[in-house]
């Protein structure tokens, strides 16, 4: 988020103090933050539905539960939940049961909130609105972890921790209304804390708001801005010095066979349990999606985290000995037999990590090195934080005429959406992306994948197992009554078939395919025996994607010497050569928001291949072939960007280089 991005919203004066919890009248009446501006950025939740109705025989007792429920509650939130539906008076009882005997000076409310069957989101928000605080829309703008951090360390570090402790995070710059004096917004879950109104006038702001979030994406955004420190890492520091085992006395015999008695004895006494802990922790706090652990000749083993899509060296362990680290990570594992070392092998791992439940997926294999006294494997592991699954599908990064069509076709109420794509291409997180926007409480979504990856709320994904294969989980989708199916891979002519019978039966179906563009996707169905008629009337759009590097916006410089050659081979025109601005990473500077790297982040570049009227005509014409360069030709001619074409658009925009545009598109046309 940058800090110069203005929202307009109106803005009571700060200097006006409130007591929110006093019983006199309302928010509004003590001058607390109340919005009166039509701007969309800041609104007041809708009303939550009226209960359900109920039988005319259950209605005079329910009034009068309710009637003697309002009676005896002068708490004006917890008025407003009975009146809502949101809370029940058997729970409001509990509460006020528990209020008593604790002899609570808390309001009401904030017992309500604490009870286990009740909705702590929903009490808050509602605590917010009977005290005229705004709602924080964070479902389609939440605060970004280095705009928080930068606005937090602005102030002194006494106030910063403060702020940290009662859980307020920055959330955006605003102009006030109509005097547009700038102010800041933060958001908490409880802005009706009296020591929390001291706090934000003691850090002397001209302006600023308190608005309602929940919890949840308060405290997320506030630990991925300030990280815990990682205790394992810590401890290993501490014993830096320490004269102390990390497995190096352990041998193996003269056959080469391990002793397996003396390196369970080896990892017993020594530090690589606290190393490979602090491998998992660092990994979710520098944002990798897989960590790599593999041996060297030198009998050193070595870490990598894979950062922005390239490798990135962490740590070489030259204390212990290979096979006791290895085993180590593997005894981490379910389902990994940490005695076979022959064959491979996939386990998983979970972690609780920042309060959040982190999974990873293990990959094994053995593999051969310059040292025969070493009995090598290679790890790899996939880190699953759902925190980063994108739900929103402008926030992929793909150009608008690209969104305009994806988003066309996953509203179609059947057909096909393929994502075609090389491992690593991001093909899983465009199509979560694409299943959150059609997941709603009247369909029935389900997913078949091996493994599955994210857990996507509302939807039901499929287990698969020894005893329910991909085909026999694919052939029972039918007839689990499906609206909307997920495909994780098209493998072979039977998936394929199962497929396009889902989306030519009335099912909205989405699949991946390896193809380097969409219009081999095309192709490739054919060449596995599907009909050409099928392909043409069962798919609604192919999605050829790739994940390229962006430039650090902080550190980027202008490119002085632009290689004219590679330009011209990768499409540019002389015009574009001789009067743009090409950029270049900086690797030399020092600079904290990529660490140096040149590029921060990465976004997605695409090709989306609609399927016109002209496209499937052309497909149902084919013959015994399939002419990609006419369907290319087709689809251009009707407005579709190729995969170069797009990273052109992101080079000229200044956000990316040359060298990541030919790393990414190199081949393609």
């Amino acid at each position: 988020m940058s800090n110069s991005r203005f929202f307009s919203t109106s803005e009571p004066d700060s200097a006006q103090t409130a007591d929110p919890e006093s019983p006199s009248g309302d928010g509004a009446a003590n001058g607390l933050p109340i919005s009166t501006d039509p701007d969309v950025v800041f609104q007041m939740p809708v009303e939550v539905e009226e209960p359900e109705a109920i039988e005319p025989a259950e209605e005079m007792q329910v009034v009068a539960t309710q009637s003697q429920a309002y009676s005896n509650i002068q708490d004006r939130v917890v008025q407003a939940l009975l009146r809502k539906g949101v809370v029940s008076a058997e729970q409001v009882s509990e509460a006020s049961s528990l209020h008593k005997s604790q002899m609570s000076k808390e309001p009401l409310w904030r017992m309500l909130a604490s009870l286990g069957t009740v909705s702590r989101d929903a009490v808050f928000e509602q605590a917010a609105v009977t005290y005229a605080f705004r709602i924080a829309p964070v479902a389609e703008r939440e605060p970004e972890a280095e705009f928080v951090k930068t606005v937090l360390d602005s102030f002194s570090e006494k106030n910063r921790d403060r702020l940290l402790d009662l859980q307020v995070a920055p959330y955006a710059y605003a102009q006030d209304q109509p005097s547009g004096i700038l102010k800041l917004v933060f958001i908490t879950e409880d802005p009706m804390r009296q020591d929390l109104q001291r706090t934000m006038h003691a850090l002397e702001l001209e302006r600023f708001e308190l608005c309602y979030a929940p919890g949840e994406t308060v405290r997320s955004v506030l630990v991925e801005a300030f990280p815990r420190k990682n205790e394992y890492l810590e401890r290993l520091q501490d014993q830096a010095g320490a004269d102390f085992d990390f497995g190096m006395n352990f041998e193996s015999d003269d056959s080469g066979l391990v002793d397996e008695e003396a390196l369970e004895a080896e990892i017993s006494r020594s530090s690589l349990i606290n190393l490979v802990e602090a491998i998992l922790v660092e990994s979710v706090r520098m944002g990798a999606s897989d960590i790599h652990v593999y041996p060297n000749a030198k009998r050193k083993t070595e870490v990598h985290f894979r950062l922005d899509g390239k490798l990135q060296h962490w740590h070489t362990e030259e204390k212990g000995h290979p096979e006791a680290l290895l085993a180590v990570l593997k005894d981490a594992a379910g389902g990994v037999d940490r005695f076979e070392r022959d064959m491979a092998q996939d386990g998983f791992i979970q972690r609780r990590i920042d309060d959040t439940l982190i999974r990873y997926r293990v990959s094994v294999l053995p593999i051969s090195t310059a040292n025969a006294e070493i009995r090598a494997e290679s790890i790899v592991i996939r880190v699953l934080d759902d925190r980063k699954v994108i739900t929103d599908l402008s926030k992929l990064g793909l150009l608008e005429g690209a969104l305009g069509q994806f988003d066309k076709a996953i509203r179609q109420p059947h057909g096909m959406v393929i994502l075609t794509g090389p491992t690593g291409s991001g093909k899983s997180t465009t199509l979560v992306a694409a299943l959150s926007q059609v997941v709603t409480p009247d369909v029935n979504v389900l997913t078949v994948e091996d493994p599955v990856e994210y857990i996507i709320p509302g939807v039901r994904q499929i287990k698969l197992s020894h005893k329910l294969d991909f085909e026999l989980a694919l052939r029972s989708i039918l007839r689990h009554d499906p609206d909307i199916v997920m495909v994780g891979e098209m493998r072979d002519k039977m998936t394929a078939e199962l497929a396009i019978k889902l989306a030519n039966t009335g099912h909205l179906t989405f699949s991946t395919l390896h193809t380097n563009d969409a219009p081999s996707a095309v192709s490739r169905l054919f060449k596995m025996g599907i009909e050409p008629f099928l392909i043409a009337y069962a798919i609604n759009l192919v999605v050829a994607q790739r994940l390229m590097r962006t430039l650090c916006p902080d550190c980027k410089k202008v490119d002085k010497k632009v290689d004219t050659v590679l330009a011209n081979q990768l499409g540019f025109t002389e015009e574009e050569i001789e009067k743009g601005t090409f950029f270049v990473p900086n690797t030399s500077s020092s600079c904290p928001t990529c660490k140096g790297r040149g590029y921060k982040g990465r976004r997605a570049v695409a090709e989306a291949l609609y399927f016109s009227p002209a496209i499937r005509e052309a497909i149902v014409e084919a013959g015994d072939v399939i002419d990609e360069d006419n369907l290319r030709k087709i689809a251009q001619g009707e407005g579709m960007l190729t995969l170069q074409a797009s990273a052109r658009v992101l080079v000229n925009r200044g956000e990316t280089s040359l060298v990541e545009m030919l790393r990414v598109t190199a081949g393609d046309d």
